[in-house]
C-alpha cells in the first residue's frame, strides 16, 4: 500500500510523464483523422464506414499502444531503462548467441534507432505545421503566412536547444494535462450530441470495414499508424518517469481524451462531410460575439503543445546519440549539459543544427501536413516492427519462456506491424522514401564507424607491446621524471601507444604512471561505489578502470581522484599530465572495408571531438601524442 509521500511523488512523475512522453502521440489528433479520410478518397461518409475506420484507430490504440507498449515491451527493461538501444544491450547479455545471431540483431536495433532519427527530423515539420494551419479554418486569408510562421516557429525552438529545457521544463507537464482536457473535452462535446458514434469500439465495425473496402482498408491503415506514432516513447522514456506513472498517464488521462477527440472528430465528420478537410479544428464550438475566439485560443495551445512534443524528440534524438556514441556506434561528438540537476539534460550542438536544416528543408518541400503525413508512417511502423523482433527475443532467449508463449504473443503483435509497415510501403514515391533514407544513411554511419574502430583497435594491438613484459624490461631503466602520468588505454593487456611514444620521443617515465581505462557497460547506469577499480601493477604503475553506464558521461579526472585514493597516492591535478594517442588514418587498399566506407571513416575520425573534452579532461592537462594508421 502506498503512504501518503509516495502519492505526491507519483502524481508528480505521472504530471511530467503527460510533458515528456505523450507529446507526439497526443498531438496526433491535429491531422490523423483527416489523413485516414483523405487516403479514401471516393469511399462516401455513411455510418459504417466512419465507424469503420474510427474502430480500426481505437483498436489500433488498443493493440499497438495499450497491450504491446503500455503492458508488454515496459516489462522488458534495462535495469529501469528503456528504449531500442536498451532493448539491443538487453539482448546482447546472452552469450550463447552466434556472431551471425548478434550482427542480425544489432543490425535490427541499430536500423531501429536509425529510423528514431528520421523520426526526430519530422515529428517536429509534421506538429508545428498542422497546428499553425489551423491559421486556415480561422481566417483563410492568412494561408500564405503558415509556412512563415511555421520555419519561424522551428527555427526558435532550435536556437533555445542549447539552453535545455530549464525553467520551461517545468510547465511542459500542466500545459499537456491542459492540452489533453481541452482536446477531450472537444471530443466529448460532439459525442454528447451524437452518442451512436461509440459504436466505434466495437470490433464488428472494423471487421466490416475491411470485409466490404478491402482495398481501401488496406490503405487506410497506412493513416492508421499516424494515430499510434510516438507509442514507442512509452518505453524510452521509462527510466526518466517509471513504469507505473507512465502507464497511469496513459490509462487514466491520454488514452481516454485522444478516444474522446477521434469519436468527436468522427461524429462531426458523419453529421457535416464537408468538415474532412480539417476535423479537429472545425470541433471548436463559435461564441456568439466572438466567433472564433476559441479557435485562436485553440491554435496556441496547439502550437505551444506541438513544440513541446517536437522538444521531447529532439531531446530523445541527442539521448539517443549520446548512448550509441557511449557503445561505439557514433563517433565522439561535442555533448553539454544543460541542467546541474537532472543528468537527462543535454545538448548536442552537430545534431541540433543537423536537425534544423532538414526540418526546414522537409517544410519546404512538403509544404503542408498532408503531403508530410505519407512521409510520416513508414519510419515508425520499422521501428515498431524492430521493437516487437527484439522483445520476442528477449522472452524467448533472455527470459527463457517456451517457445509456444512467445509465439502466441509475438504473432498478434507481429500481424498489426507488418500491416502497417505494407500499407505506408505505399507510400515510399510519395515521401517515404525521405525517413527510409535518413535511417539508412544513419545504419551506414554507425555501422562503418563500428567496423573502423574495430580494425583501428587491432592494427593498434598489433603494433604494441604486452604490457607486463614492458613494465618488467623498462621501470629499471628508463629515465624518471617527477609527476603523474595517466595514459588513455582500452586494452589492460597492451601498452597504450601514448606511453610508447612518450618514451620514444621524450626519452622518460614519470614517477607515477596510471594506465585509465573506460569502459560502457550495457546498462543505463554504475553506481557509485562500484564505478572505480583499481590495480598496483609495480610501485610505479598503476591500473585504474572507470566504468560508466550507457546513458551517463564519463568524468576521467573524478576517476583519477577516486583511484588515487583507493591507491594511496596524492591527488593534485596541476601536478597530473593525462597522454592521449590520436591517430590520423591513411586510406589504403586492403581486405578491412570497402574503399568508400574506409573514406567515410577517415572523415568522421578526423572530425570528431577530442578525447579530452569528451572525457571531461582540463585541456591544460592535456598531450596529445600522434601517429599515422593505415587501416
Amino acid at each position: 500500500m502506498q503512504t501518503t509521500a509516495q502519492r505526491p511523488a507519483l502524481a508528480a512523475l505521472t504530471l511530467g510523464a503527460l510533458g515528456v512522453v505523450f507529446g507526439d502521440i497526443g498531438t496526433s489528433p491535429l491531422y490523423a483523422v483527416t489523413t485516414c479520410f483523405d487516403t479514401s478518397k471516393g469511399l462516401p461518409i455513411t455510418e459504417p464506414n466512419v465507424l469503420g475506420i474510427l474502430s480500426l484507430i481505437f483498436w489500433s490504440l488498443m493493440i499497438v499502444v495499450s497491450a504491446k507498449f503500455a503492458t508488454l515491451i515496459m516489462h522488458a527493461d534495462n535495469n529501469g531503462e528503456g528504449g531500442i538501444m536498451a532493448l539491443l544491450t538487453l539482448n546482447m547479455r546472452n552469450k550463447s548467441f552466434s556472431r551471425r545471431t548478434r550482427l542480425v540483431l544489432v543490425s535490427i536495433g541499430l536500423f531501429g534507432a536509425a529510423l528514431f532519427f528520421g523520426d526526430g527530423i519530422i515529428t517536429p515539420a509534421i506538429s508545428v505545421l498542422s497546428a499553425v494551419e489551423g491559421l486556415k479554418v480561422a481566417a483563410p486569408g492568412l494561408t500564405p503566412l503558415v509556412l512563415p510562421i511555421t520555419i519561424g516557429v522551428l527555427i526558435s525552438l532550435f536556437l533555445l536547444q542549447r539552453k535545455g529545457s530549464g525553467i520551461m521544463g517545468q510547465w511542459f507537464g500542466p500545459v499537456m494535462l491542459g492540452w489533453f482536457l481541452t482536446i477531450g473535452a472537444l471530443g466529448l462535446n460532439s459525442v454528447i450530441q451524437h452518442p451512436s458514434i461509440l459504436k466505434m469500439m466495437n470490433p464488428y465495425w472494423a471487421y466490416l470495414f475491411v470485409h466490404d473496402h478491402v482495398y481501401i482498408a488496406f490503405i487506410v491503415m497506412g493513416a492508421v499508424v499516424l494515430t499510434t506514432t510516438g507509442a514507442e516513447a512509452l518505453y524510452a522514456d521509462m527510466g526518466h518517469f517509471g513504469r507505473i506513472p507512465i502507464q497511469w498517464a496513459w490509462f487514466l488521462v491520454v488514452f481516454p481524451a485522444l478516444v474522446l477527440n477521434y469519436a468527436g472528430q468522427g461524429a462531426l465528420i458523419l453529421h457535416n462531410p464537408a468538415a474532412v478537410e480539417n476535423s479537429f479544428y472545425l470541433l471548436v464550438p463559435k461564441l456568439n460575439q466572438y466567433p472564433n475566439l476559441l479557435l485562436y485560443m485553440l491554435i496556441g495551445l496547439s502550437t505551444v503543445a506541438t513544440v513541446i512534443a517536437s522538444q521531447s524528440v529532439i531531446s530523445g534524438v541527442f539521448s539517443m546519440a549520446r548512448q550509441a556514441m557511449q557503445l561505439g556506434y557514433l563517433p565522439r561528438l561535442t555533448v553539454s549539459h544543460t541542467s546541474e540537476s537532472e543528468i537527462g539534460q543535454i545538448y548536442v550542438p552537430e545534431i541540433n543544427w543537423l536537425l534544423m536544416i532538414l526540418v526546414i528543408a522537409l517544410v519546404l518541400m512538403f509544404k503542408s501536413s498532408a503531403s508530410l503525413a505519407a512521409a510520416y508512417g513508414i519510419a515508425v511502423t520499422i521501428t515498431m516492427l524492430c521493437d516487437t523482433l527484439l522483445v520476442s527475443c528477449v522472452i524467448y532467449r533472455l527470459w527463457n519462456w517456451p517457445l509456444w508463449v512467445m509465439l502466441m504473443i509475438a504473432i498478434p503483435l507481429l500481424i498489426p506491424d507488418l500491416i502497417f509497415l505494407s500499407s505506408t510501403s505505399l507510400k515510399i514515391a510519395d515521401g517515404g522514401w525521405f525517413p527510409l533514407l535518413i535511417g539508412v544513411v544513419a545504419f551506414i554511419v554507425m555501422m562503418t564507424w563500428k567496423r573502423g574502430r574495430q580494425l583501428l583497435l587491432a592494427k593498434l594491438h598489433r603494433e604494441t607491446l604486452p604490457l607486463d613484459l614492458f613494465i618488467n624490461s623498462v621501470t629499471s631503466t628508463a629515465h624518471t621524471v617527477d609527476g603523474t602520468a595517466v595514459f588513455m588505454t582500452a586494452s589492460q593487456l597492451l601498452v597504450p601507444h601514448a606511453l610508447l611514444h612518450n618514451l620514444k620521443h621524450n626519452k622518460v617515465l614519470h614517477k607515477t604512471n596510471i594506465l585509465m581505462t573506460v569502459q560502457t557497460e550495457d546498462v543505463p547506469y554504475i553506481d557509485d561505489e562500484k564505478r572505480v577499480t583499481v590495480e598496483r601493477l609495480n610501485d610505479r604503475f598503476f591500473r585504474v578502470i572507470a566504468r560508466y553506464g550507457f546513458k551517463e558521461q564519463p568524468d576521467v579526472p573524478s576517476a583519477i581522484k577516486v583511484g588515487c585514493k583507493l591507491l594511496d597516492l596524492s591527488f593534485d591535478m596541476m601536478n597530473i599530465s593525462f597522454f592521449v594517442s590520436r591517430e590520423r588514418i591513411l586510406h589504403s587498399v586492403g581486405d578491412g572495408m570497402a574503399s568508400w566506407r574506409e573514406k567515410l571513416f577517415i572523415s568522421m575520425s578526423r572530425n570528431t571531438t577530442s578525447a579530452s573534452d569528451f572525457f571531461q579532461i582540463p585541456p591544460n592537462r592535456v598531450v596529445e601524442m600522434g601517429s599515422q594508421i593505415e587501416i
